[in-house]
């Protein structure tokens, strides 16, 4: 081997992983994807529209098969196509941010994941269907009926509001640096 050679020092899987963590994106979008197209369809296959099943928590949550043709909480019944481009653009966005910023906390490629993968799992629904299955009934309080994807759009919110409520206090407390206006010059 020539002395001269430069040497080649490739990073160990661990510190790949640190530095770049897209995978979390990846592994949650694919993951909460089939968790939330399973479950509707084991819904849809067991339950009959609008009767209740007392499974998983009677009297908390319950199984409640609906057929959503609005958007968020039956809203806009029969006009649940115009939020498709509004899905597109949500999937599109976190999607490219996850790709522009591979260094970025695991917790906004989790977010980012939850919000792709709950934006097409509703959107799988609306194209195919022309509605969206939910099926998570409230018992205890007056909600309405969700489902996984939706669930999964809410914890990424809630992540995110964290996140960037973590960043202006850390912000907010460092001291910023002063403005120098030109002229001014620090006296002798």
């Amino acid at each position: 081997m020539d002395g001269n050679a430069p040497l080649i020092v490739l990073p160990s899987v661990e510190e790949h992983a640190v530095r770049d963590r897209r995978w979390i994106y990846v592994v949650l979008v694919i993951s909460m994807l089939i968790i939330d197209q399973w479950i509707k369809y084991w819904v849809e296959a067991h339950l009959i529209p609008r009767t209740f099943s007392r499974w998983p928590w009677p009297g908390v949550i319950e199984m409640q098969l609906t057929h959503n043709e609005g958007i968020a909480f039956g809203i806009l019944q029969g006009k649940g196509g115009l939020f498709t481009p509004i899905a597109l653009l949500i999937s599109f966005g976190a999607a490219y941010y996850t790709y522009r910023h591979p260094k970025d906390s695991g917790w906004m490629h989790a977010s980012m994941g939850l919000l792709t993968a709950g934006a097409l799992g509703n959107l799988y629904d609306r194209v195919k269907l022309g509605y969206v299955r939910d099926m998570f009934a409230t018992r205890f309080i007056n909600f309405p009926v969700f489902n996984w994807a939706d669930a999964c759009i809410t914890v990424a919110t809630i992540i995110l509001i964290l996140v960037w409520s973590k960043e202006a206090f850390e912000l907010r407390g460092k001291p910023h640096p002063a403005t120098a206006q030109p002229g001014d010059e620090p006296s002798t």
